[in-house]
């Protein structure tokens, strides 16, 4: 199978270099990366400065790429020039730190993804809790073994998979469950400093939070210790108030 896989953490990072490692044996792989951080850029796209990449060394026989831009750049790029042919299916991840409820609106391992979905490429985003243990290697293995199935799902045009792990080894985890997006962790926090001319300055706050959520929900399934598997989607239409609105004769 031809895999393209990327993230937000940027090329070096432990998660990218696990999923590689674990998918390069039986696959095609083609890595196309950050060449930096870019953490919570969404699904933003680099309209005004030029884009480069560059062949990066992964290992003793391995390359990838490294570009200069956000991750949905990176699948944007990779598709346009750096892919001789398109991938049978993309993989954001794995990201150090979890993706779900409403912060998936600010991760660039969803946005790559939903790149992917918007191209008619199937993709996955991958990643795990923040906390002392986080088992990139058990993750990729795990990504690797559902690949099979993962492409024989019927899923609509344009949905794609959110895969989120909890911070513990791979071993204690409980199962699986398929799940939704959950709704009350967003973080509106700041750490207000001075510097030394007395003028303030604000560091986001933004660490995970692990508040209690409705059942089924993906930080539900973390806080059980299971992993949790949302299908989401491109197509952003409220199609429940489509009613509610032209009724309103606006």
């Amino acid at each position: 199978m031809k895999i393209l896989i990327t993230n937000d953490d940027g090329y070096q990072a432990p998660g990218i270099r696990a999923l590689f490692n674990a998918l390069k044996s039986d696959h095609d792989v083609t890595l196309a990366a950050p060449d930096r951080e870019k953490s919570a850029v969404g699904h933003g796209i680099t309209l005004h400065t030029p884009l480069k990449h560059q062949k990066v060394r992964l290992g003793r026989d391995d390359f990838g790429h490294a570009v200069a831009g956000n991750p949905a750049d990176c699948v944007k790029l990779a598709l346009f020039d750096i892919c001789d042919h398109p991938p049978d299916l993309v993989i954001s991840g794995i990201n150090a730190g979890s993706n779900t409820g409403l912060n998936i609106n600010y991760s660039g391992t969803v946005g790559a993804a939903r790149e992917a979905a918007i191209n008619k490429i199937p993709a996955i985003a991958v990643s795990i809790q923040y906390g002392d243990t986080m088992d990139f290697k058990g993750m990729a293995a795990y990504a690797a073994s559902i690949l099979d199935k993962a492409m024989t799902l019927d899923l609509p045009p344009g949905v794609f998979l959110n895969i989120n792990a909890p911070a513990i080894a791979f071993d204690r985890i409980a199962g699986t469950k398929v799940t939704s997006q959950a709704d009350n962790n967003l973080i509106n926090m700041f750490d207000r400093r001075m510097n030394p001319r007395d003028l303030t300055y604000y560091w986001y706050a933004g660490m995970e939070q692990k508040v209690p959520c409705d059942e089924g929900s993906d930080n539900s399934a973390l806080l059980e210790n299971f992993i949790s598997i949302t299908p989401l989607q491109c197509d952003m239409t409220a199609h429940a108030a489509m009613d509610v609105v032209a009724k309103a004769g606006l």
